[in-house]
Parts: structure tokens; sequence; C-alpha cells
């Protein structure tokens, strides 16, 4: 193995850092420049395919696509990955007729993806391919083929996998964000797959916490005691009593700053459910 020096001082430490993001930018924008409509054979491909996306890859493009199928399954398109090795131990069995198979490697090459390729040229599953090599093993068993620019890799010796993977994310990603517009995926469908997080607190209404039917609150008429709205709001663990005309219809609402605010004025003798609601609450 090659040994490299570390550089000593801090500024060649900072301009080697940013020479890296350098090609890193410099990737992007030939890849930028690369998309065709390959990328919307692609998205017709997967759109017109009643079945899941299944994303393969080896070493650091498997790593690459598991990232991708968890942002095209958040996004609206059903994906996930599997592991190409695995798949010739058993998990073929995952590929049925109706699946789309989205196959990552730079050279094109990875000895483990020619089963799961091969399989899929006997089954009619079509392939599409992302690599810097169109003219491969998995671009020439590819259906469509996204194309990779043959950008120089960040590390000193050219080995280990920087740009490449970096374009093959912003693949992944421009796929992703083409498939769910073209679906029409709203902001709403997104919060239903994600729900965890400040994400999807963010995307949550207060339907999603009451529930489809909620409980309606407790009841209690204009003429009901202090006392027993307060007994009303505690049985109903709502935090505030309706209280209702003669009729049933609704005069107003008591909540728990109504009870706090009155205990703040002092007397409570005599007080009814009308003295303490607040009149004509929007519903």
């Amino acid at each position: 193995m090659t040994e490299h020096t570390l550089p000593a001082d801090t500024a060649a430490m900072v301009a080697r850092a940013r020479e890296v993001i350098a090609l890193n930018v410099s990737a992007l924008q030939q890849l930028e420049a690369a998309i065709d409509d390959s990328l919307a054979k692609a998205v017709e491909i997967i759109l017109a395919r009643p079945g899941y996306l299944v994303v393969t890859g080896m070493g650091k493009s498997g790593h690459i696509g598991g990232k991708i199928a968890a942002t095209l399954a958040s996004t609206g398109t059903n994906a996930f990955f599997v592991h190409p090795a695995e798949m010739s131990h058993g998990d073929l069995g995952m590929l049925r007729k109706d699946v789309t198979l989205l196959a990552i490697s730079n050279s094109g090459e990875s000895r483990e993806l020619r089963d799961p390729l091969i399989y899929c040229q006997r089954e009619g599953i079509p392939v599409i391919g992302i690599t810097q090599r169109p003219n491969s093993f998995l671009g020439r068993s590819s259906a469509v083929c996204l194309t990779l620019p043959n950008a120089p890799e960040a590390h000193p010796d050219g080995l280990a996998p920087t740009t490449s993977t970096l374009m093959t994310l912003a693949m992944g990603d421009a796929l992703a964000m083409v498939l769910t517009e073209r679906r029409g995926f709203t902001a709403e469908d997104f919060g239903l797959h994600h729900p965890g997080g400040k994400l999807g607190m963010s995307l949550q209404s207060v339907r999603d916490w009451m529930g489809d039917r909620p409980p309606a609150p407790a009841t209690v008429p204009l003429t009901a005691t202090f006392a027993e709205v307060v007994s009303a709001i505690t049985e109903g663990r709502k935090g505030a009593a309706a209280v209702v005309n003669a009729d049933g219809t609704l005069a107003g609402i008591v909540t728990d700053g109504d009870i706090r605010r009155a205990f703040a004025r002092g007397d409570l003798s005599g007080l009814t459910a009308a003295d303490v609601m607040s009149p004509r609450p929007k519903v």
C-alpha cells in the first residue's frame, strides 16, 4: 500500500480539503450537463410497473443504493434495497415479474451483480443501471443506462470511491424527485411515511393526535354549579367541558384556564357554568 505523508501545516491541509470539495463540485457539474432523456425513460419504466423498485449494489455502491432506496420509499415510490450477494443465495425470489431492478456499479462489472442481471434477463424484468461504463455488463444488461461522467476520484491514487459515489447519490436524488413530482406526492403523503422526528412533527395535524373520531368533551348545563363543572372537566379528561342550552345546543365552553381565572378572582360561591364559560366558541 502506498504511504502518503499527511501535510504538516494547517494551510496545506485546508488547501487539500478544498481541492477535494472542488473535485466534487466539478463532478456534479459534469453530471448536471450529462443528464439526458435516459432519466425520463427510467421514470416512465418505474411508473408503468406495478411492483416494487428493487435497488442493489455492492460495496460503496450498495451503501449509496440503500440511501437511494430509503429516499424513494419516503417520497412515494415503493422501493427497498437487497444485497446482490444475498440474491445469489435465495433472495432472487424477491424479484417478482412485476418489479423493476435499479442496479448500481461504477465499473459495471461487479461480479456479485451477474446473477441478478442474468435472472432479470431470463424473467423479463427491466433493469435500470447506474454506471460510468455503458458498454459494461451492467450497461448492456440494462433497459435504460444512467451514465455517470468519468470524473476523477478525490483519493490520491484514484482508488477509494469519492466523486463517483457522490454522483451516484445525486443521480438517485434526481430520479426520486422527478418520480415524486410525477406521482403528485404531497407534503401530507410524506408525513404519513415520516411521522418521527422534528420533520414528522411539523407535518402532523391536530387530527393526527386526536384520531378520526375524537370523543366529545363532557357536557354540563348552564345552571351547573362550579363544583359540577370542575368534576365534569376532571372526569372527561379533555381539559374542558361544553356548556349546553336546554335544547342541547352549544352555549359555551369552560376550560382549565377559565377555572384558574375564576379561582384568581376569589369568591366561588354561587358561580355556575354560565358565569365562567367562554361564550360563542369557534368550532
